[in-house]
């Protein structure tokens, strides 16, 4: 279980907002995200990630305590064990498909099954620019489940992917995920593109 109580300022269009959130996540649930842009959606994300620090509140994950602003503790991100799928995918140029999962786990066998998940078994050695849109995006997807992390924080996950490669991929995703057991939270500006496959919803809005 998760259990999340922050409060985050945020740098809104009409003036400065706050994000309040206080709720709690059971272990394995799939919650998706979604409301108006400005909202704090990308930044609830990362204040879970630790990529941001709210100004106030708590947050436990399986026991641990993540973050708790009275007693002053902030565990980097790196030892939070999250999968980050970024909006704009935040992939290395450098590295071939096969090398960003590698970058991530020594786990060879988990690795060829990711690649046929995602349809990228024939363009393991290709390089980002020359994979299309859609197809860093699955690396992106890829690479955040290849650490088989057990909180997963998706951003806009399937926006540059067509409805056939993005229906088959979300069916499979989520067996996927129950394999793990992760607990996976999912920004999305089209909620309905998520129907059966989540448990939980938040709707961001002021």
């Amino acid at each position: 279980m998760i259990s999340i109580a922050i409060e985050k300022k945020l740098k809104a269009y009409h003036g400065q907002q706050v994000l309040q959130v206080n709720r709690q996540f059971a272990s394995g649930s799939l919650t998706k995200i979604y409301g108006p842009s400005g909202t704090g959606k990308t930044t609830f994300l990362k204040t879970i990630a630790g990529l941001i620090t709210p100004e106030a509140g708590t947050i436990v994950a399986n026991g641990i305590t993540w973050f708790d602003s009275d007693a002053r503790i902030n565990l980097p991100a790196q030892k939070r064990n999250t999968g980050f799928v970024f909006q704009q995918y935040a992939l290395f140029p450098n590295m071939t498909v096969k090398q960003h999962l590698q970058y991530a786990t020594t786990d060879e066998l988990w690795i060829k099954q990711l690649l046929l998940l995602g349809k990228l078994d024939t363009f393991a050695l290709h390089k980002p620019e020359y994979l299309s849109g859609g197809q860093q995006q699955r690396l992106a997807i890829l690479r955040a489940l290849a650490t088989k992390p057990k909180l997963l924080l998706m951003d806009e996950p399937f926006s540059a992917l067509d409805l056939k490669m993005k229906t088959e991929l979300i069916a499979e995703l989520k067996a996927v995920l129950k394999e793990l057991g992760a607990t996976t939270f999912i920004v999305s500006h089209n909620p309905q593109e998520l129907e059966g496959l989540t448990d939980e919803e938040m709707v961001f809005g002021f």
